[in-house]
C-alpha cells in the first residue's frame, strides 16, 4: 500500500507558480523543485506526471488566480489609464516568462498563455476596438517585460500610452 501524501497540492502549486515565475521552466531542475518545494521526487511525479504537468498545473493556476481576476477588474475599468495601471501592476510575470519561453513551441503552453491574453483583450472591449485592445495589451505586456529586464517603473510608460491612446 502506497503512503499518504505528505503535502498539500494547493500550497505546491502557488509556490511552484513563484518559482517558475522567478526562474523560468529551463532555469530550474527537478532537483530544484524538489528542494524549493519541499516534495519528494516521487510524490512529485506522483501527483504531476513530471516537471512539465506542474508547470502547466502552475501556469494554469496562475491564469486563474491572477489573469482572470484582472480580466474583471479591467472591464470595469473607467477609463485607459485605470486600465494600463491594473495591468501593470499585475502580479503576471509567469504568464510573461511563459509567453517568451516556452510558449513559441509548446503548444499546451500557447494554449493557455493565448486564452490568456485574449481574456485580457476582450475585457477592454468597452474602452477600445477590438484590434486597438490587442495593441493596447501587447504594448503594455510589452512594458511589463522591459520593466522586469531592466528595472524602471512601468507606471509612467503605461501612462504615456493610455494618455496618448485616450486622445
Amino acid at each position: 500500500m502506497g503512503r499518504t501524501r505528505q503535502f498539500d497540492e494547493d500550497t505546491v502549486v502557488r509556490a511552484a507558480v513563484e518559482l517558475f515565475a522567478t526562474r523560468a521552466y529551463d532555469g530550474i531542475s527537478v532537483d530544484d523543485l524538489v528542494t524549493h518545494l519541499g516534495v519528494h521526487r516521487n510524490s512529485l511525479y506522483k501527483t504531476f506526471g513530471s516537471k512539465k504537468g506542474l508547470y502547466l498545473v502552475a501556469l494554469r493556476r496562475h491564469a486563474d488566480d491572477h489573469v482572470r481576476p484582472l480580466a474583471e477588474a479591467l472591464g470595469s475599468a473607467a477609463d485607459l489609464e485605470q486600465a494600463a495601471r491594473l495591468i501593470t501592476a499585475a502580479p503576471l510575470d509567469l504568464l510573461l516568462v511563459s509567453a517568451v519561453e516556452r510558449a513559441p513551441y509548446d503548444p499546451e503552453v500557447a494554449e493557455v498563455v493565448a486564452r490568456a491574453f485574449g481574456d485580457l483583450d476582450r475585457a477592454l472591449a468597452g474602452l477600445l476596438p477590438d484590434a486597438l485592445a490587442s495593441a493596447f495589451t501587447a504594448a503594455l505586456l510589452g512594458v511589463r517585460l522591459r520593466a522586469r529586464a531592466t528595472g524602471p517603473s512601468t507606471e509612467d510608460l503605461a501612462g504615456a500610452l493610455a494618455h496618448r491612446l485616450g486622445e
